[in-house]
């Protein structure tokens, strides 16, 4: 690690969001280019900087700062140049020069120990010198706690992040819970947490350690989609993660539950542990479903309801069958109904007949989806305009950084004291919908408001946690039409029909005489590579009349040779290559260069976009780009340190470099996070892969997201394996139970 010691000449760029910084420092005459997350960092500043030096490809040399230490000016010259540059306010050269004239060598301990004495000099009021003081002091304390966090290996990015939580408390805090970080400080997991303490002294069998690792295995949970776990999975993995006995883990667990921040219930002979934000919300969200599955709102009697049906028919030339009629009435005379059927039984259909009824009754009907591709497709199903579910609900930013889970970071205007202006709701892909959207979008609903569920129950779940959807299926408690009939025009497509022997566990037709379903047999991962390219830029576009961009490579795993990670790596090289002109920057291993397909992996609630019109003059603008938002970059600038990426409807959104960690390559993306989307054509490479993502769930995912050609390449017999496999990721989620215990359906325990 290279060093060195002078002072900031310039500051060449400053981004005040992310403390980003671009500046000089002088060397004793000579000039070195330094760039890094430093939060205070003054032109004038003596300093010591470490780091490595790197060759950028248009600025030459440059060092990347890993510790900034702010020094002492060690003599007049050094202290003239500091309090000239204006580090603090109200000093500028002239009064500067009065006062190292006056201090001459004391400048600097007079300024840190006796500040006040500033007002003798003349052009210094006492307040004055009190508001350079207050300066000073915090200066001081800010490099006082980058000095103390440094010796812990904390970042000066993670630094200021502590500081601006905590302030001074962050001593005590450290020296008494370090885990706090873990849960207060986004960036800092468990682990991090973990390592810090132990530098600290903490003892491994402490208190708040136990209490930080059972939170942090409820956490993993809610990650991997349950609710909640088993008492003895939660001793177990605690146990095996902290190397302490399971009885002092139980010992900690207890204490959770008194501080009411882990919630324990017994079901049967099971004992489940939640994490209490997702306790909540399943209470929450089973006490407002039964609520509103109570409330009035039948209007006509049934001989009407069904007249006006047939005449909607009539008019619209529409053709139920039994079922759909079913639907139809149903969700004209009950307060929720959930309708599920997988492609081509007529959800559509039946959707946009449920629409004109209330339409055509002068009644407010909104549309929504979990994701904007998935609120398009609605669009374009119904001819009205469908919205997401956060912008249904006015999603808004806090200010602060978003901590999953807990919900801060943003908030949504429409709720209880707000509620939605509708008479009808009607939410589609609900497989996608976690409880943590479910609840929000409740809130905002009035008793007497109709709500219309829709989704295919045998997609793969939300990736957030819950099985919403499945679970108020199970529960019994709502009216719920199946569709089964597929439907003459969809019995013409092979990617209806496969997906429907998928579900039923029969071996798909694979002779390659149809016009949308094709399987090319190879067992080598290079060729499935070159076969993979030339389909994209050569045989699908042409056949499909479509872009190479929007074929979808889709894939079970984001790891190994047919994973996302390098079949991104593969495509991306044959599909968007390096060129002369064409800028390029590397982030958490991942070279991204202009013209690249990515997708955004994480809300963010906070992030800013607008669509931009002519002169310079933005259409619209707004905040929140969410996992699974599909762009492509536009612009990489070094200067200003930022990506440029146009997501869908042209929401243009220009990301600082520090915060590209929530981008990744989209040329291939995992089956999961292809829900609710769809695509002109969907590759699909199978060889081997895990046990539990290799199953007919994710194939039929995978298959449904195809509108014109599905082609599956590598082995038959993983083939077989998926279909045959009715296996899934284990989910535990108690909504069911609470759904049937709220509605005195079933005991509760």
């Amino acid at each position: 690690m290279e060093q060195i010691r002078g002072y900031v000449s310039q500051i060449i760029f400053r981004n005040n969001d992310n403390s980003y910084t671009v500046f000089e420092v002088n060397a004793d005459g000579d000039c070195f280019t330094c760039f890094g997350y430093l939060p205070s960092v003054s032109e004038g500043e003596s300093c010591q900087v470490e780091g490595e030096f790197i060759e950028h490809r248009v600025y030459g040399e440059q060092l990347r700062v890993e510790r900034y230490q702010a020094v002492e000016p060690q003599d007049r010259e050094a202290m003239l140049r500091y309090l000239s540059s204006g580090a603090i306010k109200g000093i500028r050269e002239t009064l500067a020069a009065r006062i190292v004239k006056t201090f001459g060598d004391d400048t600097m301990r007079v300024l840190d120990e006796e500040p006040m004495r500033l007002a003798e000099i003349k052009g210094i009021s006492e307040r004055m010198a009190r508001e350079i003081a207050a300066q000073v002091t915090e200066k001081r304390d800010v490099r006082d706690a980058l000095l103390f966090l440094q010796k812990y290996g904390i970042s000066n990015r993670q630094a200021m992040k502590i500081w601006n939580t905590y302030g001074m408390d962050m001593y005590e805090i450290l020296r008494e819970n370090p885990y706090r970080l873990a849960e207060d400080i986004t960036g800092i997991g468990f682990a991090r947490a973990d390592e810090i303490a132990s530098r600290i002294g903490i003892q491994p069998d402490s208190d708040y350690r136990i209490r930080s690792g059972i939170l942090f295995i409820l956490s993993q949970a809610l990650q991997e989609g349950s609710s909640y776990l088993p008492k003895d999975t939660v001793l177990q993995r605690s146990s095996e993660l902290l190397g302490i006995p399971e009885e002092a883990v139980e010992i900690q667990l207890g204490n959770l539950q008194i501080e009411r921040r882990a919630v324990i219930r017994v079901l049967g002979e099971e004992v489940q542990v939640y994490d209490e934000s997702a306790y909540r919300q399943e209470q929450q969200i089973a006490r407002m479903l039964t609520d509103l599955n109570a409330a009035p709102v039948h209007e006509y009697t049934d001989e009407e309801i069904t007249a006006r049906i047939r005449r909607i028919q009539e008019r619209e030339q529409i053709e139920l069958d039994e079922l759909q009629l079913e639907a139809v009435e149903t969700a004209a005379r009950k307060p929720i109904l959930i309708l599920s059927g997988g492609p081509g039984t007529g959800k559509t259909t039946t959707i946009n007949t449920i629409i004109r009824y209330f339409i055509s009754d002068t009644k407010a009907v909104v549309l929504a989806a979990p994701t904007g591709r998935a609120a398009k497709r609605m669009s374009e199903a119904t001819g009205y305009e469908a919205m997401t579910i956060h912008r249904l609900l006015e999603c808004k930013t806090t200010g602060e950084e978003d901590t999953a889970a807990s919900g801060q970071g943003f908030y949504f205007e429409r709720g209880k004291d707000n509620p939605l202006e509708a008479n009808v709701i009607i939410i589609d892909e609900m497989s996608m919908v976690d409880i943590f959207l479910m609840g929000a979008l409740l809130r905002a609903v009035s008793p007497g408001t109709r709500l219309i569920f829709v989704g295919d129950v045998d997609q793969l779940p939300s990736v957030g946690p819950g099985r919403v959807l499945q679970d108020m299926m199970e529960s019994g408690v709502f009216p719920t039409v199946i569709l089964h009939k597929i439907f003459r025009q969809a019995q013409e497509s092979d990617i209806v029909m496969n997906a429907h022997r998928i579900l039923e566990g029969k071996m798909l037709v694979l002779d390659n005489h149809s016009k949308d379903f094709f399987f090319l047999e190879r067992k080598d991962a290079a060729v499935i590579y070159k076969h993979t390219v030339q389909l994209m830029l050569e045989k699908l576009p042409g056949y499909l009349k479509c872009d190479p961009l929007d074929i979808q490579v889709l894939t079970p795993m984001k790891k190994g040779a047919l994973g996302a990670i390098r079949l991104n790596e593969v495509l991306q090289s044959v599909l968007n290559p390096p060129a002369a002109g064409r800028k390029e920057y590397t982030a958490h291993e991942t070279t991204f260069r202009v013209g690249d397909k990515v997708m955004q992996t994480r809300n963010n609630y906070q992030m800013p976009w607008e669509v931009p019109g002519n002169f310079g003059m933005a259409l619209d603008k707004g905040t929140g780009i969410f996992n699974g938002d599909f762009g492509v970059i536009l612009e990489i600038s070094d200067a200003l340190q930022e990506m440029t990426v146009r997501f869908d409807e042209n929401r243009v959104v220009h990301y600082p470099f520090a915060e590209l960690d929530d981008l990744e390559l989209a040329y291939a993306i995992t089956v999961h996070k292809s829900q609710g989307s769809e695509y002109p054509a969907v590759i699909l490479p199978l060889l081997t892969g895990p046990t539990a993502l290799f199953n007919r769930n994710l194939l039929y995912t995978a298959v449904t997201r195809a509108k014109g050609t599905v082609m599956i390449l590598g082995s038959r017999s993983a083939l077989e394996t998926m279909i045959s496999s009715r296996s899934r990721m284990v989910r535990y989620t108690g909504l069911r139970h609470r759904i049937c215990a709220f509605a005195g359906t079933e005991e509760s325990r």
